[in-house]
């Protein structure tokens, strides 16, 4: 009966959500589809992990080593420019056909993903 009490207590289990969402950008983690203004995108697995990433870090600074140890899970640099190639990529399919750019670079520190402030966003300097 003690076992079934403290077992009563314990807060319920709640999975993750399955959806992330910045501004008009979605991305469905279980479908793996990614959607802006509903229009689908077709991304590569490392872009797709890549935004997954950046999405799960919404508004906060993700450097270069971050995404490395957590797309490429490199625990050192390889001097070469594959996270610069694959933002690059990423931002030809996420941002280059819709009027708002959401990934940001933040000048030899890293990549920052959010909505400009007209989309309900706050733009940090």
């Amino acid at each position: 009966m003690a076992r079934l009490n403290a077992l009563a207590r314990r807060p319920p289990i709640t999975t993750g959500a399955t959806t992330l969402q910045v501004g008009d950008l979605i991305m469905d983690l279980v479908a793996r589809t990614v959607r802006r203004a509903g229009q689908p995108i077709s991304l590569q697995p490392r872009e797709f992990k890549l935004l997954e990433v950046l999405m799960r870090n919404r508004g906060r600074l993700v450097t270069r080593t971050m995404l490395l140890e957590r797309v490429w899970d490199f625990r050192f640099d390889p001097k070469t420019s594959i996270v610069e190639t694959h933002v690059s990529r990423l931002r030809a399919k996420v941002d280059r056909p819709f009027e708002a750019p959401l990934i940001h670079t933040e000048r030899g520190m890293g990549y920052i993903l959010e909505t400009p402030p007209d989309m309900g966003g706050v733009r940090r300097r």
